[in-house]
């Protein structure tokens, strides 16, 4: 494995207790990063804080609400002078159905965690990183918003915003030593495999040139370059993860 130079960074990976957020999150560790876990679910985030082989903190954080990621971002940066990368790995896929016949609670949820969260924790830390006039910041979207999976059109909706915010945000603060980049990844098998049917997951695999899922820790080791100073040009780019399946 390599090892970037992260060493006294501060990085922030919401959904970071489980998935590729773990994955993400040793990988920061084992660069020398010190981790900060914001996760819905708080007793797990403690646990995944304290195997990781550096020093971390977690906290339990609800991505939906705009004030408790603003008053988590204030504590973190005051707790430790900055932030120097954020990862938006928090994320739901939700239930699958056609669109005509899905339930308008369940689209919003799924908006509201993928694509309004991102937002929340983009808006929030990225004011910490503009006043340093450094960041790094990487936000997990998904093949599904380029190509927009059937019976999966609040996620893959979701997925495309977060590319497009993505895009946006890279123009706004290209300025300043500040990358905004995302990635497209394919589905992996985690936790998030629980919400959808067994036909929607022999879909995507049957999509998916490589044959198999992504791991976690393949998308751990492009996530941190993404996360490192040798990222120094490139932002507001959407880095493929998809196995071959992307043809953009």
């Amino acid at each position: 494995m390599n090892r970037y130079d992260l060493d006294g960074q501060i990085a922030v990976v919401t959904g970071g207790a489980q998935g590729i957020g773990l994955a993400v999150s040793r990988r920061l560790s084992a660069s020398g990063a010190h981790v900060v876990i914001w996760d819905m679910d708080g007793a797990l985030a403690e646990t995944s804080a304290a195997a990781l082989p550096g020093p971390a903190t977690a906290a339990e954080l609800d991505v939906t609400d705009a004030a408790a990621v603003e008053a988590a971002t204030l504590g973190a940066a005051a707790a430790h002078g900055r932030i120097d990368i954020l990862v938006n790995s928090a994320g739901i896929a939700g239930s699958n159905g056609p669109v005509i016949d899905y339930p308008v609670e369940e689209w919003h949820r799924i908006v509201a965690v993928n694509l309004h969260g991102t937002f929340h924790c983009c808006r929030s830390v990225l004011r910490v990183m503009a006043e340093a006039g450094y960041g790094r910041v990487v936000n997990i979207a998904s093949v599904a918003g380029k190509e927009g999976n059937p019976n999966a059109g609040a996620y893959s909706a979701s997925k495309a915003a977060v590319m497009a915010l993505t895009k946006s945000l890279g123009k706004e603060h290209a300025g300043a030593d500040i990358a905004v980049n995302c990635v497209t990844p394919a589905a992996a098998r985690t936790r998030i495999f629980d919400q959808m049917s067994q036909a929607h997951i022999d879909f995507m695999l049957s999509k998916i040139p490589r044959g198999r899922f992504l791991e976690v820790d393949e998308a751990a080791n492009m996530i941190a370059w993404l996360c490192s100073r040798e990222n120094s040009f490139t932002t507001g780019a959407v880095f493929d993860l998809s196995g071959g399946r992307a043809t953009y």
